[in-house]
């Protein structure tokens, strides 16, 4: 057994890159259909609200109550499951996000929806914890940066596409539709991952008391994490809310699918614009996210009210946090270079319980402000990133900026 400052090993016993990259496009369609499954009511909250009979700020509970228990399911999930099978590991973990769903889409009440999200939050924090390191285990050395890139596209591509996909689905056929396709996408990842997947034998372990240490000693994590929980609870706070938004700017419901994709097709081109600067100026586009959004946020509360507006300011804001992913997964990754696993296991709990708080108090606010007062909050929240920013040296994270008190 190793420990956490062991490196895993790659694969040497000459299994075929080819057989490597299916088990890899196997995992990714997995965490595809996992955070597809964590957002999908973003887009959906009207119509479930209506349909149950519950407020828009009380249908925001769909978001928060996976993002809240996903992170506590990071590192619990990976720490307890430590000497299992990974295989094994997700394969059961997709199979509850697919039955979970399936489950949503023929509830006849609230509260068995939230039973469902409780477990899909469950899987969303062990899935994306411990498949974020799987690579190693399943190419030749030479690919894995491709592949774990390949792996955290699946994060990126259900943050940008898979809201405004199940929106549409929904539009058309009804959010328990929207459900069930989610559901079924699940339960083929399942079978994708047995088939393709080898077994992956647990080689290395982390312990309960490895997460403190990785964020106490390390002030780049810490600078990290204080910006993912920054940016992301700000960027929920106001686009779990963004269907209302558009209501209330008297824009019909048939173009709000639209409008969402455009913001996802530019949350990709983020992504790529990001994952060509980070490897030199990785500091210098966490600043530019944290202008882009705010701006973005800001110009959508003030004048955000025809299609057209709209629809520019959502690609403004998709190409913000399009870049945010995998921008931030370096930045955690650059800091802790020595203890991935754990320091990734926090930034996955961060992420996720940015995404319940955002919602949560995003509902406070839209149930006891105002729909647009999101909007203000959520770009005060990504602007203050630059004063965390600002207190962290300008060597880090590259320098891990170890403390040595």
């Amino acid at each position: 057994m190793t420990t956490l400052d062991t490196p895993v090993s790659p694969p040497t016993d000459g299994r075929s890159p080819v057989k490597g990259w299916l088990a890899v496009l196997a995992v990714t369609l997995g965490i595809f259909s996992l955070m597809t499954s964590e957002l999908l009511p973003v887009g959906l909250l009207t119509p479930v609200g209506s349909a149950l009979d519950v407020s828009e700020g009380t249908a925001g509970l769909m978001v928060t109550v996976p993002g809240l228990v996903a992170a506590f399911s990071a590192p619990v999930v990976t720490v307890i499951t430590g000497r299992v099978d990974r295989r094994l590991v997700l394969v059961v973990l997709i199979g509850i996000v697919g039955l979970a769903n399936l489950a949503s889409a023929f509830a006849t009440s609230f509260a068995v929806v939230l039973v469902a999200r409780f477990l899909i939050g469950i899987s969303v924090g062990g899935f994306w914890s411990i498949a974020g390191g799987i690579a190693l285990r399943l190419v030749p050395e030479k690919h894995v940066p491709r592949a774990t890139a390949v792996i955290f596209g699946g994060v990126e591509t259900a943050s940008v596409l898979g809201i405004p996909t199940g929106t549409i689905i929904g539009d058309l056929s009804g959010w328990r539709t929207a459900f069930a396709a989610v559901g079924i996408l699940g339960l083929v990842s399942l079978v994708a991952m047995v088939i393709l997947m080898p077994k992956v034998p647990a080689e290395q372990t982390i312990t309960f008391g490895d997460l403190p240490k990785v964020f106490k000693g390390n002030a780049g994590v810490r600078a990290g994490i204080a910006i993912t929980f920054l940016v992301i609870t700000g960027h929920f706070l106001a686009y779990t809310f963004v269907r209302p938004i558009l209501q209330d700017d008297g824009i019909a419901d048939s173009m709000i699918g639209g409008l969402l994709l455009a913001f996802g097709v530019a949350g990709i081109c983020g992504n790529f614009i990001a994952g060509a600067l980070i490897a030199k100026r990785l500091r210098e586009t966490v600043v530019g996210i944290s202008l882009v959004l705010t701006a973005a946020m800001v110009l959508f509360a003030l004048v955000g009210n025809t299609p057209l507006t709209a629809g520019a300011l959502l690609v403004l804001w998709g190409l913000g946090y399009g870049a945010v992913p995998v921008t931030f997964q370096t930045w955690i990754l650059d800091a802790a270079p020595d203890a991935t696993e754990a320091a990734s296991s926090l930034y996955v709990s961060t992420f996720n319980l940015s995404i319940a708080l955002g919602a949560l108090f995003g509902g406070f606010a839209v149930d006891g402000i105002s729909t647009t007062s999101v909007l203000w909050i959520g770009a005060a929240l990504a602007l203050v990133t630059l004063l965390v920013l600002g207190g962290v040296r300008r060597t880090a994270p590259h320098t891990a900026a170890t403390d040595q008190d």
